[in-house]
């Protein structure tokens, strides 16, 4: 029986120097779990080792680079944990015939980076070991000149079910944020807010969701042993607006 306890546990979040990876990372870290973080942005790696403070281990890593993950596998040893929440690829948001065909290839980046990190860190999981990934709710939430985040949250989607499947008694799970206020959406400056606030009035709950409450989402999925090839939506009703 998988103890829901995370005590002692190792911890690997990919993405994990920034946004919802950064909270699940202080989450799992309070929750008493042995934590590394891992980001690609040098910025962001210094910034997660000031929040961290020494409560976890901050690292750098690409997803798309097998000897890096490699690295931090090897160092950790045995995986209770593995976590992807890396956005991994460039996102064109233009009706799909407005864009190239290598706009629209870019966005599966995000599929192939997480396939890396399932490949190269399945060896080191435990044997009751889980994995979670993050999709986000165009994947089952369709808008137009959004195809490029539709499919490839799809994909990743059904990418966890195979997993889960063909890895038991290792749980998969993903974790589908819907509209969440990190710094993707900083580039809207003054506005951020206020557009924020328009994006989500249509919503349930209608304002947009935080990093910590999705991380509450990744930190269920891995403390609960009875759930896998399951999509954990943390999408404020979105999916129902």
């Amino acid at each position: 029986m998988t103890s829901n306890n995370l005590t002692g546990k190792n911890v690997v979040i990919i993405g994990g120097t920034a946004g919802i990876g950064l909270a699940a990372a202080q989450a799992a870290a309070a929750a008493g779990a042995k934590v590394w973080a891992a980001g690609r942005s040098e910025g962001h790696i210094e910034s997660a080792k000031q929040v961290a403070s020494g409560s976890f281990e901050v690292r750098q890593a690409d997803t798309h680079d097998a000897a890096s993950l490699e690295a931090i596998f090897k160092e950790v040893g045995t995986i209770d944990h593995l976590v992807s929440a890396a956005v991994g690829g460039e996102r064109t948001l233009k009706p799909f015939l407005e864009q190239t065909e290598d706009q629209f290839k870019a966005a599966y980046d995000k599929l192939w980076g997480y396939a890396k990190v399932v490949r190269t860190g399945a060896p080191y999981l435990a044997e009751d070991g889980a994995i979670t990934l993050v999709s986000g709710s165009p994947a089952r939430k369709i808008k137009p000149a959004q195809s490029p985040l539709s499919c490839v949250g799809a994909s990743v989607e059904n990418l966890v079910r195979c997993l889960a499947v063909e890895m038991a008694p290792v749980r998969v799970n993903v974790v589908s944020p819907g509209t969440v206020d990190t710094a993707m959406f900083d580039w809207m400056g003054d506005e951020k807010q206020d557009k924020l606030a328009a994006m989500t009035a249509s919503h349930l709950i209608k304002r947009a969701g935080t990093s910590e409450e999705v991380a509450q989402g990744i930190l269920f999925v891995m403390q609960n042993g009875f759930v896998t090839g399951t999509t954990i939506d943390v999408d404020g009703g979105r999916l129902l607006s």
